[in-house]
């Protein structure tokens, strides 16, 4: 069995209503108080994958996910509710509702966002190896 059957990045309109599974690194975790969203990301871009709490095994593993763990998902791609799409992407149309969510490896939290503007240069110096990941 593969361990993936697409690229994040490569996730589009196209899927719709098909399941696919992706590996990557969880770029963002977000707790909107009940469903979980993690965006994750591989060498060919995003996509946002939706933890619902309908499936408890899978939404404790979601609920446990850091930032920079390498996880395994597996869902159905379906399109973003109204008013929730984002263009900048090629899957900002889309998402994934997980049914599967595997942890492939576990990782240390990073001293800050790779994506965040706001960093003091000591910050950014004392962390020179994940500064140089910065566009």
């Amino acid at each position: 069995m593969a361990m993936r059957s697409e690229y994040c990045g490569l996730v589009t309109e196209a899927l719709m209503g098909e399941t696919v599974t992706l590996c990557g690194w969880v770029n963002r975790r977000r707790d909107h108080g009940g469903v979980i969203f993690i965006d994750l990301r591989d060498r060919e871009g995003y996509v946002q994958v939706v933890c619902d709490p309908d499936r408890p095994e899978m939404f404790r593993g979601a609920e446990d996910t850091r930032n920079e763990f390498c996880v395994q998902v597996k869902g159905i791609v379906r399109a973003r509710p109204a008013g929730t799409t984002n263009d900048k992407l090629k899957s900002g149309q889309i998402e994934v509702l997980c049914h599967e969510l595997n942890v492939l490896n576990a990782a240390v939290t990073p001293p800050f966002q790779v994506d965040d503007d706001n960093l003091s240069e000591n910050v950014r110096l004392t962390n020179r190896v994940m500064d140089l990941r910065r566009p």
